[in-house]
């Protein structure tokens, strides 16, 4: 299926690489795709393109001035990147953007990248820069953002550069030329279901269990996958939310680094989505390399998961938090909530002979929730004598799910 109705955007500094732009633009023009050329620069604007830096800066809810009138370069590139994202929300709508290429330093990533944020999940995004050699989270974020890095420096064309752009170009002509033709599963409803190595068994038997009536999208617990998970769910693309590993919760209150921030649990709370969930992998905190663990931590008990993790038994006062936090939060969702609490394990550490079994630790959990929960017609709290990896425990998740079938249709 081809998409040419739309235009591809080429996105950059034109004061300081307008060849590049330009010979990127050329590219995917010569393919037969329309193109707009977008100027970003924030100084000199003496290259003409299709929508100009002042043109762009007219999108800044404070007005150009906002961008153009100080000196400050860093204050003028965070006005300039505000103003685009508008700029491309606004054009977007209209559906006058069919996917996105930009080209620049580490100023001009992170001044693009944010509109790359705004454009639909799926939305072809192609960021060439020479910071993708390093740690890419800042730009990529939680978004379907490609990075290339270009070897040279963006300074002009050679016949490097020349080739790796070409090739920045031609992904994009292919990205954009040709859709994703929709599977027949497209068509039922989705669910998103968090998971970690530690709670993979259950997970994989609900999924399976579910996969021939619901589309299964399963989102790794380690911070980025639950804020992709809430930012899925902002954008209406899920019909319900299947939480079985909240651990991204006590990780947020306890500094691990697997911390999706305060906004976790929010889908379910603010928006109102149907949301079946757990207490899956809250016996531990993440951190890095063991050398890398706070000091303050060094009498707690840990468990190396490998070389670039480890593991620290939650004590029941982190539970005790973890279980108020989740507790209050699901109690302001004005949609369906169901909590399976798993009595015999959260994980498959914390199982009898197991380095973080613990019940004594669990049951601060399992009463912190029992005593801040509320319960109502449409919200249930549910105390299932099973592991959370226990076939049991995830045949009930799935007939709750199924018993709701209706709901999410």
């Amino acid at each position: 299926m081809k998409r040419r109705d739309s235009h591809v955007w080429v996105v950059g500094t034109f004061d300081t690489k307008a060849d590049e732009l330009f010979y990127l633009a050329g590219l995917i023009r010569d393919a037969g795709l329309p193109v707009t050329t977008v100027d970003v620069s924030t100084r000199s604007h003496a290259h003409e393109a299709d929508v100009s830096a002042s043109e762009v800066a007219g999108w800044h809810p404070k007005g150009v001035s906002a961008v153009m009138a100080h000196g400050d370069r860093g204050r003028a590139v965070a006005a300039m990147s505000t103003a685009l994202t508008h700029l491309v929300n606004a054009k977007q709508a209209s559906g006058a953007i069919g996917g996105m290429i930009g080209i620049g330093g580490s100023g001009g990533a992170s001044l693009i990248a944010p509109a790359m944020h705004s454009l639909p999940f799926g939305m072809p995004k192609l960021l060439v820069s020479t910071v993708a050699s390093g740690n890419v989270s800042p730009y990529v974020d939680i978004y379907d953002v490609m990075m290339l890095y270009p070897v040279t420096d963006l300074a002009g064309l050679n016949r490097l550069s020349r080739h790796i752009l070409a090739n920045a170009a031609h992904a994009m002509v292919g990205m954009v030329s040709y859709t994703f033709l929709p599977d027949q599963h497209d068509d039922l409803p989705a669910l998103a279901l968090t998971m970690f190595g530690v709670t993979t068994p259950c997970v994989q038997m609900v999924a399976a269990g579910l996969q021939d009536s619901f589309d299964c999208q399963v989102f790794h617990a380690n911070g980025a996958g639950g804020r992709t998970l809430e930012a899925l769910a902002r954008a209406g693309l899920l019909r319900a939310i299947i939480d079985l590993t909240t651990t991204e919760v006590g990780q947020h209150l306890a500094g691990g680094v697997c911390d999706a921030g305060p906004q976790r649990l929010e889908a379910a709370s603010v928006l109102g989505l149907p949301w079946i969930g757990s207490l899956g992998a809250l016996d531990m905190i993440n951190f890095g390399p063991r050398a890398t663990v706070p000091q303050k931590f060094d009498h707690r008990l840990f468990h190396v998961h490998n070389a670039q993790f480890t593991l620290m038994r939650s004590t029941a006062e982190e539970l005790e938090r973890a279980g108020r936090e989740i507790a209050q939060k699901l109690n302001q969702s004005p949609g369906i909530v169901r909590l399976l609490m798993p009595m015999h394990g959260l994980s498959a550490l914390d199982a009898p002979g197991q380095p973080f079994h613990d019940p004594l630790a669990n049951q601060a959990l399992f009463d912190a929730i029992g005593q801040h929960f509320v319960e109502t017609e449409t919200h249930t709290l549910e105390r299932v004598q099973a592991h959370i990896n226990d076939p049991e425990f995830a045949a009930n998740v799935i007939n709750h799910v199924q018993a709701m079938r209706s709901v999410f249709l």
